[in-house]
């Protein structure tokens, strides 16, 4: 069967994230390196990169033709991040898309920033994964720097989960709006929309067409545009 533009992308990501961590993990640099920081922040990205990609999976839009490799690629990505099981977030972004902005919104919560966020990173994730990944950790440890492992794997993916909270549920879908998605997008800047979240900036757009994988974003962004100046 022949495999969907989603997929090489994905895939595209997948490899992006696993080469960049095996050459960090033996990177050696100082913490006066610039380069050293720049290299968190793309660490970070491709964390996000990842977790963005399981989002598609759990619209079917990785490999829509090919449910079983479109839940693979999905898996893959979420185990990657944090050994999510992709079917529990599965249910839960379902959940969020169902009762947007209510009580029933998993990613919904009344309160200030740092409130929410927590709110938020407790619906998802559980003891088991910290267990878990402790135990990784220490048995990389063994192996790997410590340094590198805080540095280039612990960190970057602690701070992708502000990246995606901050663009892709706070800033949406904070306070009320006057539209049945209670969901607000940002002003056109592809270039931005796509480092800040993988255009989920555009986030009024991906409610009203959950089918549409992120790297098509930016179209349904255009026609929005083109279709209020018409």
């Amino acid at each position: 069967m022949k495999n969907s533009k989603g997929t090489y992308i994905a895939i595209i990501i997948i490899t992006l994230w696993m080469v960049s961590i095996v050459i960090l993990m033996k990177t050696n640099l100082s913490f006066t390196n610039p380069l050293l920081y720049i290299f968190v922040l793309i660490q970070m990205h491709l964390y996000t990169g990842l977790f963005i990609t399981a989002h598609d999976a759990m619209h079917g839009t990785i490999a829509p033709k090919n449910p079983k490799l479109n839940i693979a690629l999905g898996q893959i990505c979420t185990a990657l991040y944090a050994l999510f099981p992709l079917k529990n977030l599965h249910s839960k972004h379902h959940q969020h898309h169902d009762f947007v902005h209510t009580k029933n919104d998993p990613d919904y919560h009344e309160g200030n920033f740092f409130v929410w966020y927590f709110n938020f990173i407790k619906q998802y994730i559980t003891w088991w994964q910290i267990l878990a990944m402790a135990i990784i950790y220490n048995i990389l440890k063994i192996y790997i720097p410590e340094k590198n492992l805080v540095l280039f794997w612990v960190l970057p993916s602690l701070l992708s989960t502000l990246q995606l909270f901050y663009f892709g549920t706070y800033l949406p879908h904070k306070g009320e709006h006057q539209n049945k998605y209670q969901s607000k997008t940002q002003d056109k800047n592809h270039i931005w929309a796509f480092f800040s979240c993988y255009f989920f900036g555009y986030h009024y757009e991906h409610h009203d067409s959950p089918g549409t994988p992120w790297w098509r974003l930016w179209q349904v962004k255009e026609q929005s545009i083109n279709t209020k100046n018409g």
